[in-house]
Protein backbone atom coordinates (compact mmCIF):
# COMPACT_ATOMS: atom_id res chain seq x y z
CA UNK A 1 0.00 0.00 0.00
CA UNK A 2 1.16 3.28 -0.91
CA UNK A 3 2.53 5.79 1.63
CA UNK A 4 -0.33 8.02 0.24
CA UNK A 5 -3.10 5.61 0.36
CA UNK A 6 -2.66 5.07 3.51
CA UNK A 7 -2.76 7.88 5.23
CA UNK A 8 -5.98 8.80 2.79
CA UNK A 9 -7.51 5.49 4.77
CA UNK A 10 -6.26 6.96 8.38
CA UNK A 11 -7.80 10.09 8.05
CA UNK A 12 -11.16 8.68 6.70
CA UNK A 13 -10.93 6.12 10.27
CA UNK A 14 -10.32 9.02 11.92
CA UNK A 15 -13.27 10.89 10.76
CA UNK A 16 -15.48 7.78 10.87
CA UNK A 17 -14.42 7.73 14.60
CA UNK A 18 -15.19 10.99 15.33
CA UNK A 19 -18.77 10.92 13.72
CA UNK A 20 -19.60 7.85 15.94
CA UNK A 21 -19.21 9.96 19.20
CA UNK A 22 -23.01 11.32 18.56
CA UNK A 23 -25.00 10.23 20.93
CA UNK A 24 -28.07 7.38 20.03
CA UNK A 25 -31.84 7.51 20.95
CA UNK A 26 -31.55 4.49 22.50
CA UNK A 27 -28.99 1.99 24.53
CA UNK A 28 -27.69 -1.00 22.56
CA UNK A 29 -30.67 -3.38 22.01
CA UNK A 30 -27.79 -6.40 21.76
CA UNK A 31 -26.81 -5.67 25.33
CA UNK A 32 -30.35 -4.36 26.90
CA UNK A 33 -33.77 -4.82 26.91
CA UNK A 34 -35.77 -1.87 27.14
CA UNK A 35 -37.86 -1.57 30.31
CA UNK A 36 -40.40 0.87 30.14
CA UNK A 37 -37.93 4.26 30.13
CA UNK A 38 -35.21 2.26 31.49
CA UNK A 39 -33.08 -0.57 30.46
CA UNK A 40 -32.21 -3.76 32.05
CA UNK A 41 -28.85 -5.95 30.83
CA UNK A 42 -30.05 -8.42 28.79
CA UNK A 43 -30.29 -12.03 30.77
CA UNK A 44 -27.94 -13.75 28.43
CA UNK A 45 -25.10 -10.75 28.47
CA UNK A 46 -25.03 -10.24 32.04
CA UNK A 47 -24.95 -14.28 32.48
CA UNK A 48 -21.70 -14.68 30.80
CA UNK A 49 -20.51 -11.16 32.47
CA UNK A 50 -20.46 -12.77 35.93
CA UNK A 51 -18.89 -16.21 34.14
CA UNK A 52 -16.15 -13.92 32.47
CA UNK A 53 -15.65 -12.00 35.77
CA UNK A 54 -15.70 -15.64 37.59
CA UNK A 55 -13.18 -16.75 35.61
CA UNK A 56 -10.64 -13.07 35.53
CA UNK A 57 -11.08 -13.39 39.32
CA UNK A 58 -9.87 -17.39 39.56
CA UNK A 59 -6.82 -16.40 36.86
CA UNK A 60 -6.03 -13.59 39.74
CA UNK A 61 -5.42 -16.34 41.87
CA UNK A 62 -5.67 -14.17 45.48
CA UNK A 63 -8.98 -14.24 47.62
CA UNK A 64 -10.49 -10.82 48.56
CA UNK A 65 -13.46 -9.39 48.98
CA UNK A 66 -15.44 -8.28 45.80
CA UNK A 67 -17.72 -4.97 46.56
CA UNK A 68 -19.34 -5.17 42.72
CA UNK A 69 -19.26 -6.13 38.85
CA UNK A 70 -19.98 -3.19 37.04
CA UNK A 71 -20.22 -2.62 33.25
CA UNK A 72 -19.30 1.02 32.31
CA UNK A 73 -18.12 2.93 28.96
CA UNK A 74 -19.86 4.04 25.86
CA UNK A 75 -21.73 0.58 25.87
CA UNK A 76 -23.53 2.09 28.96
CA UNK A 77 -24.35 5.04 27.65
CA UNK A 78 -26.07 6.78 24.99
CA UNK A 79 -22.58 7.68 22.94
CA UNK A 80 -22.17 3.98 22.56
CA UNK A 81 -20.58 2.87 18.73
CA UNK A 82 -19.49 -0.06 16.87
CA UNK A 83 -15.60 0.94 18.32
CA UNK A 84 -16.97 0.28 21.95
CA UNK A 85 -15.76 -2.44 24.19
CA UNK A 86 -17.50 -3.66 26.75
CA UNK A 87 -15.57 -2.50 30.06
CA UNK A 88 -15.86 -4.82 33.19
CA UNK A 89 -14.89 -3.01 36.42
CA UNK A 90 -14.32 -5.03 39.23
CA UNK A 91 -14.66 -2.87 42.65
CA UNK A 92 -12.38 -4.14 45.75
CA UNK A 93 -10.80 -2.64 48.27
CA UNK A 94 -7.34 -1.76 47.94
CA UNK A 95 -6.64 -1.41 51.61
CA UNK A 96 -7.85 -4.79 51.85
CA UNK A 97 -4.40 -6.08 51.56
CA UNK A 98 -2.80 -3.47 53.90
CA UNK A 99 -2.77 -5.80 57.16
CA UNK A 100 0.16 -3.96 58.24
CA UNK A 101 -1.91 -0.97 58.75
CA UNK A 102 0.85 0.85 57.29
CA UNK A 103 -1.68 2.76 55.04
CA UNK A 104 1.98 4.34 52.30
CA UNK A 105 1.30 5.22 49.60
CA UNK A 106 4.07 3.11 48.04
CA UNK A 107 2.32 -0.46 49.60
CA UNK A 108 -0.65 1.06 47.69
CA UNK A 109 0.52 2.04 44.20
CA UNK A 110 2.07 -2.14 44.30
CA UNK A 111 -0.98 -3.71 44.89
CA UNK A 112 -2.13 -1.31 42.44
CA UNK A 113 0.75 -2.21 40.08
CA UNK A 114 -0.32 -6.55 40.59
CA UNK A 115 -3.93 -6.26 39.36
CA UNK A 116 -3.04 -4.05 36.36
CA UNK A 117 -0.51 -6.27 35.63
CA UNK A 118 -2.89 -9.38 35.74
CA UNK A 119 -5.14 -7.40 33.87
CA UNK A 120 -3.41 -6.44 31.03
CA UNK A 121 -2.32 -10.36 31.17
CA UNK A 122 -5.66 -11.12 30.63
CA UNK A 123 -6.61 -8.96 28.35
CA UNK A 124 -3.95 -9.44 25.63
CA UNK A 125 -3.89 -13.31 26.14
CA UNK A 126 -8.06 -13.61 25.94
CA UNK A 127 -10.15 -12.62 22.98
CA UNK A 128 -13.33 -12.30 24.35
CA UNK A 129 -16.19 -10.35 22.52
CA UNK A 130 -20.03 -9.85 23.97
CA UNK A 131 -22.12 -9.31 20.61
CA UNK A 132 -19.10 -8.72 18.98
CA UNK A 133 -17.81 -6.70 21.25
CA UNK A 134 -14.48 -6.64 23.03
CA UNK A 135 -14.16 -7.36 26.87
CA UNK A 136 -11.61 -5.61 29.19
CA UNK A 137 -11.42 -6.10 32.02
CA UNK A 138 -10.61 -3.67 35.09
CA UNK A 139 -9.78 -3.95 38.66
CA UNK A 140 -11.02 -0.70 40.76
CA UNK A 141 -10.58 0.43 44.04
CA UNK A 142 -13.57 1.32 45.78
CA UNK A 143 -12.39 4.58 46.44
CA UNK A 144 -11.01 5.49 42.86
CA UNK A 145 -13.38 8.62 41.20
CA UNK A 146 -15.18 7.49 38.49
CA UNK A 147 -16.77 9.97 36.35
CA UNK A 148 -18.89 8.30 33.89
CA UNK A 149 -22.36 9.08 33.74
CA UNK A 150 -23.10 5.50 32.92
CA UNK A 151 -22.50 2.43 35.44
CA UNK A 152 -24.22 -0.68 35.78
CA UNK A 153 -24.06 -3.36 38.26
CA UNK A 154 -24.14 -6.58 36.94
CA UNK A 155 -23.84 -8.30 39.92
CA UNK A 156 -27.05 -6.15 41.66
CA UNK A 157 -28.86 -5.94 38.03
CA UNK A 158 -29.31 -2.83 38.40
CA UNK A 159 -28.03 0.93 37.45
CA UNK A 160 -25.53 2.58 40.30
CA UNK A 161 -25.59 5.77 37.60
CA UNK A 162 -28.13 5.87 34.91
CA UNK A 163 -27.27 7.37 31.72
CA UNK A 164 -29.53 10.25 30.84
CA UNK A 165 -30.25 11.06 27.02
CA UNK A 166 -29.25 14.81 25.96
CA UNK A 167 -31.53 17.11 26.29
CA UNK A 168 -30.17 19.92 23.90
CA UNK A 169 -28.87 19.16 20.59
CA UNK A 170 -25.09 17.94 20.40
CA UNK A 171 -22.65 19.97 18.59
CA UNK A 172 -19.93 17.90 17.48
CA UNK A 173 -17.29 20.22 16.51
CA UNK A 174 -15.60 17.59 14.27
CA UNK A 175 -12.58 19.85 13.25
CA UNK A 176 -11.38 20.54 16.33
CA UNK A 177 -11.27 17.25 17.80
CA UNK A 178 -9.29 15.94 14.46
CA UNK A 179 -6.80 18.85 15.05
CA UNK A 180 -6.59 18.01 18.39
CA UNK A 181 -6.20 14.40 17.57
CA UNK A 182 -3.68 15.07 14.82
CA UNK A 183 -1.33 17.28 16.94
CA UNK A 184 -1.26 14.58 19.95
CA UNK A 185 -0.72 12.03 16.88
CA UNK A 186 2.59 13.84 15.34
CA UNK A 187 3.58 14.01 18.88
CA UNK A 188 3.66 9.97 19.69
CA UNK A 189 5.18 9.66 16.18
CA UNK A 190 7.92 12.06 16.85
CA UNK A 191 8.66 9.94 20.33
CA UNK A 192 8.14 6.32 18.30
CA UNK A 193 10.81 7.43 15.50
CA UNK A 194 13.36 8.87 18.46
CA UNK A 195 12.81 5.51 19.78
CA UNK A 196 13.93 3.56 17.06
CA UNK A 197 16.53 5.41 16.66
CA UNK A 198 17.95 4.68 19.99
CA UNK A 199 17.08 7.69 22.11
CA UNK A 200 16.01 7.63 25.46
CA UNK A 201 12.85 9.28 25.31
CA UNK A 202 10.85 7.74 28.74
CA UNK A 203 10.73 10.94 30.36
CA UNK A 204 9.34 12.76 27.34
CA UNK A 205 6.63 9.89 26.89
CA UNK A 206 5.66 10.26 30.44
CA UNK A 207 5.53 13.96 30.14
CA UNK A 208 3.00 13.52 27.34
CA UNK A 209 1.26 10.74 28.97
CA UNK A 210 0.74 12.83 31.77
CA UNK A 211 -0.18 15.71 29.71
CA UNK A 212 -3.12 13.93 27.71
CA UNK A 213 -4.48 12.63 31.10
CA UNK A 214 -5.30 15.97 32.55
CA UNK A 215 -6.23 17.60 29.35
CA UNK A 216 -8.85 14.92 29.39
CA UNK A 217 -9.65 14.69 32.95
CA UNK A 218 -10.05 18.64 32.84
CA UNK A 219 -12.57 18.11 29.66
CA UNK A 220 -14.86 15.23 31.86
CA UNK A 221 -14.08 17.66 35.01
CA UNK A 222 -15.54 20.71 32.83
CA UNK A 223 -18.09 18.95 30.41
CA UNK A 224 -18.16 15.42 31.12
CA UNK A 225 -17.95 12.52 28.74
CA UNK A 226 -19.48 14.50 25.34
CA UNK A 227 -16.41 17.27 26.12
CA UNK A 228 -13.84 17.61 23.16
CA UNK A 229 -11.04 17.01 25.34
CA UNK A 230 -12.68 13.45 26.14
CA UNK A 231 -13.35 12.97 22.98
CA UNK A 232 -10.16 13.83 21.33
CA UNK A 233 -8.77 11.47 23.88
CA UNK A 234 -10.98 8.74 22.73
CA UNK A 235 -9.99 9.01 18.98
CA UNK A 236 -6.47 8.72 19.91
CA UNK A 237 -7.47 5.72 22.08
CA UNK A 238 -9.69 3.68 18.83
CA UNK A 239 -7.03 4.35 16.18
CA UNK A 240 -4.32 2.79 18.07
CA UNK A 241 -2.05 5.86 19.16
CA UNK A 242 -2.88 5.73 22.99
CA UNK A 243 -1.42 1.96 22.68
CA UNK A 244 1.33 3.21 20.13
CA UNK A 245 2.58 6.01 23.05
CA UNK A 246 2.13 3.19 25.42
CA UNK A 247 4.38 1.08 24.02
CA UNK A 248 7.43 2.92 22.89
CA UNK A 249 8.92 2.37 26.68
CA UNK A 250 9.31 -1.25 25.65
CA UNK A 251 11.36 0.01 22.09
CA UNK A 252 13.82 2.15 24.55
CA UNK A 253 14.03 -0.72 27.49
CA UNK A 254 14.42 -3.19 24.75
CA UNK A 255 17.00 -1.27 22.55
CA UNK A 256 18.96 0.02 26.02
CA UNK A 257 18.87 -3.89 26.87
CA UNK A 258 20.03 -5.45 24.10
CA UNK A 259 23.98 -5.77 23.46
CA UNK A 260 24.28 -5.53 19.11
CA UNK A 261 26.69 -7.65 17.54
Amino acid sequence: MSLIKELIEDIEQDKDIVKSFVPKDSLPDTIFDKDGESFLLKKEVREKLLEISSEFLEFIGIDFFVFDIVLTGSLANFNWSKYSDVDLHILIDLDEFDSAKVNSTAYHQIVKEFFDSKKNIWNSNTDITIKDYDVELYVQDIDEKHLSTGVYSVLNNEWIVEPKKLESAFDLDEKKILDKGEEYAKMIDSLSELAENGEDVTKKVDDLKDKIKKFRQSGLEDGGEYSYENLTFKLLRRNGYIEKLMSIKTTVRDKKLSLPQ
